[in-house]
């Protein structure tokens, strides 16, 4: 089974082109599948019927698992299946017509434009790592990128007398985005002297932005990094690396940019998902429509 595993990672890696991140989530989920109907006795995925699955998701949910993670989990086991028999390596489907559980839609955490200004003056500018951090915040919610995309930069991708940067996304699309004075000004400072500190001994390194090793700082590290900075600018909201990506969205939208704009800068490949974004509060409905309609 886990033969058959590898094989559709490297078909998703090479004729679907997802991300490594989607690439592990596939990954994780399946190998916990594999594992869990070895554990019943089944020894070919060919023998692998419907009620297996059932009872796996119902596995899961008795572990205490969101319905989100339900959801992924499924998605991960019907894109299997389907490759299984588009390849012809089994004669029936065994995940047609499996049930999603339904999620609880929450909106998006988006913090206020004061709150987003005090955790962006957080960072201490005085150390290496401080200007890298205050670069890093800046830059991305300047831009709205993508934690991956952002910790995925090189020096090459970045042009500072133009304003923008080159920005590989999922799908390995690729788009160009703007960003301000005030990240110019942040980025600046970082590649002035900061990167220089953070180098230690591995010149070639070609990663914009680098832990205390001197490597490319990877997600965890952003994660770990975020959360420090809110805790100390007393944050209380529930914060991760994707709020300063909401927040942008969010507070481009409430200040009147076009919606079109704004997927192509967030990079999503469907409106549907900018759109969740534009909720106007009820005050500024009223404000807009009393400026905006002519018999208001």
């Amino acid at each position: 089974m886990k033969d058959y595993l590898n094989h559709f990672i490297q078909y998703l890696r090479m004729e679907r082109g997802l991300s490594v991140n989607t690439l592990s989530s596939y990954k994780r989920d399946l190998n916990q599948f594999i594992f869990y109907v070895e554990a019943q006795g089944l020894t070919a995925l060919a023998a692998v019927q419907r009620h297996h699955i059932t009872r796996y998701m119902l596995h899961l949910k008795e572990q205490g698992r969101k319905a989100t993670t339900l959801s992924r989990h499924i998605v991960s086991v019907r894109a299997f299946f389907l490759y299984l028999v588009t390849e012809g390596l089994i004669v029936n489907n065994p995940s047609i017509y499996l049930e999603a559980p339904k999620q609880e839609k929450k909106p998006p955490s988006i913090l206020s434009v004061a709150a987003i200004s005090t955790l962006l003056e957080t960072p201490n500018s005085a150390s290496a790592a401080g200007k890298r951090d205050k670069a890093m915040l800046e830059l991305i919610y300047a831009t709205g990128i993508r934690v991956s995309e952002l910790v995925s930069l090189n020096m090459e991708h970045i042009n500072l007398q133009m304003g923008f940067i080159q920005c590989i996304g999922t799908g390995l699309r690729e788009r160009i985005v703007p960003f301000g004075r005030l990240a110019a000004d942040a980025l600046t400072d970082y590649l002035q002297t900061g990167r220089n500190e953070l180098l230690t001994l591995r010149e070639s390194e070609s990663a914009l932005f680098l832990n205390h090793l001197g490597t490319r700082l990877t997600r965890q590290g952003f994660w770990k990094t975020i959360k420090k900075y809110a805790k100390e600018a007393g944050i209380e909201e529930e914060i991760t690396p994707h709020t300063l990506r909401h927040s942008v969205a969010a507070h481009l939208l409430d200040n009147g940019a076009d919606i079109r704009a704004v997927q192509e800068l967030l990079g999503h490949a469907d409106i549907s998902t900018t759109l969740k974004y534009s909720q106007v509060p009820k005050t500024r409905m009223k404000e807009v429509y009393n400026r905006a309609h002519p018999r208001a």
